[in-house]
């Protein structure tokens, strides 16, 4: 029947045309693949490089993978952070949760925050050892071997005075206060009559004697937390070790160069202030752990006054010294002391001791 012929034509006609596509797909699919990347190759860190064959040409292309970063654990905080002190306010936004400046000669307040809070000085503490050492008077030139009771245990801070190095006394206390040298102050303690617990007794006991009632220590270094004072005490401190012209000249030297065995080591100061012609520094001291912070104290003379500062606590590398900047600025501002023999007289509430220079 003509009817059944050409509907059985008409199917024969459409599985050949399915057939035909289904054959133009394989042939796309297949040419498809034969463009997708031979080899895939890295590129370096997190870069990926595909490499594919177009048109007889090499084509490359290159990727950046989105890492996904694993968030660090959280830095240890100082215990001021751990405490809030961060949290206060003050007029010149210091970076120092804890901040006293005081003149040296009346004893006026001119800046204080959260000066009696007691916490870690770090090596704030060389500066009574070098006071101590100085006020022994022994003898500077003798010589001090850096022996294993000198390498740091607490903090596994490191030292170019190695063990078998021998300098001068003088020179040990040189860089204890200059550059903050953990092993020369050791070996300093560790070397005064009667060794090195009666050293720290005998830091107690000056610190008793000057007044400071809430300070403590346990070594001579101020790598140890436990070593803890306030900013009203170290104002004490600084007001006594600045009678004392060793400690003046030696905490601020900028450079000092010592012979150990064929070597010859540099060392300088940890204190850029000291260098810099806006500043007239009479005595000074750093110090950073990470429980105490960066820490500054100072004896300057600004606006025509000597000044007592210290910043305990402060965030960041520059902290310190920015806040040093801050108050001077603004002590050149607002405290000039125009006429020296009209200032203000004694704060009764301050116990800052007097000695005589």
């Amino acid at each position: 029947m003509p009817t059944a012929q050409a509907a059985k034509k008409a199917q024969v006609s459409k599985k050949a045309q399915i057939a035909a596509e289904s054959k133009r797909s394989a042939d796309s699919k297949r040419s498809a693949k034969g463009e997708q990347a031979d080899r895939v190759v890295s590129g370096g860190r997190n870069v990926v490089a595909s490499i594919r064959k177009r048109g007889g040409k090499t084509v490359v292309a290159v990727q950046r993978r989105s890492v996904v970063r694993v968030p660090e654990v959280a830095a240890r905080q100082s215990f001021g952070q751990l405490a809030g002190l961060h949290s206060t306010e003050d007029a010149l936004d210091l970076k120092s949760s804890v901040a006293l400046v005081i003149d040296q000669d009346t004893r006026e307040v001119l800046f204080s925050k959260n000066d009696s809070v007691v916490l870690p000085i770090a090596s704030l503490t060389k500066l009574m050892t070098g006071l101590l050492i100085s006020e022994a008077h022994l003898p500077s030139d003798e010589l001090i071997t850096i022996t294993q009771d000198d390498v740091d245990t607490e903090k596994g801070s490191r030292s170019r005075l190695t063990v078998g190095s021998t300098l001068p006394r003088g020179e040990l206390l040189h860089l204890a206060l200059m550059s903050s040298e953990n092993r020369a102050a050791h070996a300093l303690g560790r070397t005064y009559p009667g060794g090195l617990a009666t050293f720290v007794s005998v830091m107690n006991a000056k610190a008793k004697m000057l007044g400071m009632k809430d300070t403590r220590y346990v070594e001579p270094t101020g790598l140890s937390s436990r070593n803890q004072s306030s900013a009203q005490d170290l104002a004490l401190l600084v007001n006594a070790a600045s009678a004392d012209a060793t400690v003046r000249q030696l905490s601020t030297s900028p450079e000092y160069q010592v012979e150990v065995g064929n070597r010859v080591l540099q060392y300088n100061t940890t204190n850029r202030l000291v260098k810099s012609p806006d500043w007239d520094i009479g005595l000074q001291k750093t110090g950073y752990i990470t429980e105490a912070g960066q820490c500054l104290v100072m004896q300057a003379r600004i606006a025509g006054r000597k000044l007592i500062m210290v910043f305990l606590d402060s965030a960041g590398k520059l902290g310190r010294i920015a806040d040093a900047e801050r108050v001077r600025r603004w002590v050149e501002a607002n405290h000039h002391m125009i006429n020296p023999a009209a200032a203000t007289p004694p704060q009764p509430t301050l116990a800052v001791a007097h000695v005589a220079s």
